[in-house]
């Protein structure tokens, strides 16, 4: 009896941990929208690059705009983990990689390349 009060009692616990985690984590809505992304100490100083997320049918797809560019291009990659979105594309004829990771409502910081700091603002 009491092995089965114990074991009803972790199911339970496990449970209740798996959805309080859920909550906590951002869902993909979070990342969705205009964002502004300082990109800190690149080797042609501090750059900003305007990406914008959108999710479809469970499907994370991103954009940029490169500077002195109007038109947004395409990121070949968008994946939400727990509350890290990381992305890939090619810019300026290189190919690297964004993670941003949710810090509040509006702010998010990452890395680009894990080399290079990255703050991420959303545009309202």
């Amino acid at each position: 009896m009491k092995t089965k009060v114990t074991i009803l009692s972790s199911l339970v616990l496990m449970a209740t941990l798996s959805f309080a985690f859920t909550l906590l984590s951002p869902s993909p809505e979070y990342f969705e929208g205009n964002w502004s992304v300082l990109i800190k100490g690149t080797p042609q100083g501090d750059s900003t690059i305007p990406v914008r997320f959108e999710t479809k049918d469970g499907q994370t797809t991103g954009y940029f705009t490169e500077q002195g560019e109007t038109e947004e291009k395409k990121m070949s990659s968008a994946v939400i983990s727990g509350d890290v979105i990381n992305s890939s594309f090619n810019i300026s004829g290189y190919d690297v990689t964004l993670s941003l990771k949710k810090v509040d409502d509006d702010h998010a910081n990452g890395d680009l390349m894990g080399m290079f700091d990255a703050e991420g603002t959303r545009v309202k």
